[in-house]
């Protein structure tokens, strides 16, 4: 089995690509997910997360409250890394143990984790080929305005934080262009999956 990480900044469209891949019969992994999962009462970051960042980032029935969550971590790159070294071992858990129910069952399929910083965090190291998704910042700003209650500066500020999609392109085995038509972003999203699929063979 081929497990591949997709990765990009935010709104870069790797999600798109992710879908189309999952369309080919890949197995499809949205970290982000696993995340929030592992930040649910009950869930393995939940207790770590509460006592880190204070009960104020309830809701009233206990639930932590993402968009107060990311407020504080976000605002200070110690605290950020405090939460993603509290969150990251129980995605990768989580992670892996979907990846080997996958592979007992495909032995020769294709597994696809998308997650946002694999580059950053140094998990891309963890998988056999890296797909990068890219557009133009103003590309970017302009999608994610489009999610529900999302702020330019907010936006802006995530995209600071993070390495430039420029600076990833080192790291990538294959990079999708999704700047253009949806059509295009396909055609280049099947190309890779070919040589994917020949690799995998």
């Amino acid at each position: 089995m081929l497990k591949v990480g997709l990765t990009g900044g935010i709104a870069s469209g790797k999600s798109f690509v992710g879908e189309a891949l999952a369309g080919y019969g890949c197995l499809l992994i949205h970290a982000d997910e696993l995340g929030h999962a592992a930040l649910e009462p009950g869930g393995e970051a939940y207790e770590p997360v509460v006592q880190e960042f204070g009960r104020e980032i309830l809701t009233s029935d206990g639930a932590i409250d993402r968009r107060a969550l990311a407020a504080r971590a976000f605002a200070d790159p110690q605290r950020l890394a405090r939460l993603n070294a509290l969150v990251h071992p129980a995605v990768i858990r989580r992670e892996d143990a979907l990846v080997a129910a996958f592979g007992a069952a495909h032995p020769g399929g294709i597994a696809v984790v998308e997650a946002a910083i694999l580059i950053e965090t140094g998990s891309y190291s963890r998988f056999d080929k890296l797909i990068l998704a890219i557009c133009t910042e103003p590309q970017q700003v302009e999608r994610a305005l489009r999610r529900e209650g999302a702020l330019e500066s907010d936006i802006r500020a995530r995209i600071s934080r993070q390495m430039p999609l420029a600076g990833k392109r080192k790291f990538a085995d294959f990079v999708i262009d999704t700047s253009g038509e949806k059509e295009d972003t396909l055609r280049q999203t099947r190309a890779v999956y070919d040589v994917l699929r020949r690799i995998q063979s």
